[in-house]
């Protein structure tokens, strides 16, 4: 949807403000302030010298939008004293009592009111508008998805029921990866994200993603140091893989055409290596260890 320009005569775009498109329903207008105000409520924001004046744009939008008469007057350009006026002259609410007010634990506190001057004879004080809605925060959610790795490969369409019961239809794009995140906006009760991460793995541990295969292999130090040859496992089967003598913990090896196939093209699988110290350590070990030590601190030493 293309966005309009702020109606004609008003000093501020309220729908901007809450990085809205105009005409949003009520639901996606609440989850925007709840969102935008728990941002840049000033309790939360002591370091930022910008918190407090956003903080009270986006409570004076949400004013305005959430009031059929105000939102009228303001797309007229009419203006509305009631809407502009500031609620927050005498300070912010604290962010907890927002809370507390919303949930019903117990009666929101209040900081003393300032004693007020009198007001000049013939004076009319103009009414005050209510003060804005408790604001929910809300809090991200996180629920893990297995994939076999053809599904990955291919894309799936998912039926999931959330933790809080509602059920949701997600398609996987193609060439997923292990690990990969996807984003559900704005599904949790409060108004959060849903992330689901995909978990696409082997029962030998091969790891997948797109066309590639990760696979960890794990080398006692003298393996590693001499070399070895060792059986790792692929997706057709296990295979003898020669470990390169002075091999280090993070090093990567290539098994050419050993990932996953599509469209004529078929990736390689990569096997990190990494090294394992023996746990407990034998007196024998443990005796060659510091040798080994010794070794290293004086390389001129005799053996």
């Amino acid at each position: 949807m293309a966005r309009l320009n702020a109606p004609a005569g008003a000093d501020t775009d309220h729908w901007r403000t809450l990085g809205l498109e105009p005409g949003a329903d009520a639901q996606t207008l609440k989850r925007a302030f709840r969102a935008q105000a728990r941002r840049w409520h000033p309790d939360l924001n002591a370091n930022d010298p910008v918190a407090e004046e956003r903080f009270k744009r986006i409570n004076e939008a949400y004013a305005v939008l959430s009031d059929p008469r105000r939102r009228l007057a303001w797309e007229q350009g009419a203006g509305d004293a009631e809407a502009t006026a500031d609620p927050f002259a005498v300070g912010f609410p604290e962010f907890d009592d927002y809370l507390d007010a919303l949930f019903g634990r117990r009666q929101s506190r209040r900081r003393p009111e300032p004693e007020e001057a009198p007001e000049p004879p013939g004076r009319v004080t103009p009414p005050q508008p209510p003060p804005p809605p408790p604001v929910q925060a809300s809090t991200d959610l996180e629920t893990v998805v297995a994939l076999t790795p053809e599904q990955a490969l291919l894309g799936e369409r998912l039926e999931l029921t959330l933790p809080d019961g509602t059920t949701v239809e997600v398609s996987t794009p193609p060439m997923a990866g292990d690990g990969w995140r996807l984003r559900l906006a704005g599904v949790t009760p409060t108004g959060g994200d849903h992330f689901l991460q995909l978990r696409v793995r082997t029962e030998e541990g091969l790891r997948i993603d797109g066309l590639r295969v990760y696979y960890q292999l794990d080398l006692h130090p003298a393996d590693a140091a001499l070399g070895c040859s060792a059986i790792v496992p692929t997706l057709v089967g296990p295979v003898r893989l020669q470990v390169p003598a002075g091999s280090s913990s993070g090093r990567l090896l290539r098994l050419r055409g050993r990932g996953l196939e599509s469209d004529n093209e078929r990736g390689d699988q990569f096997v990190e290596l990494r090294i394992v110290i023996p746990d407990p350590l034998s007196e024998a070990e443990e005796a060659l260890f510091r040798r080994l030590q010794q070794l290293a601190r004086d390389p001129g030493e005799s053996p």
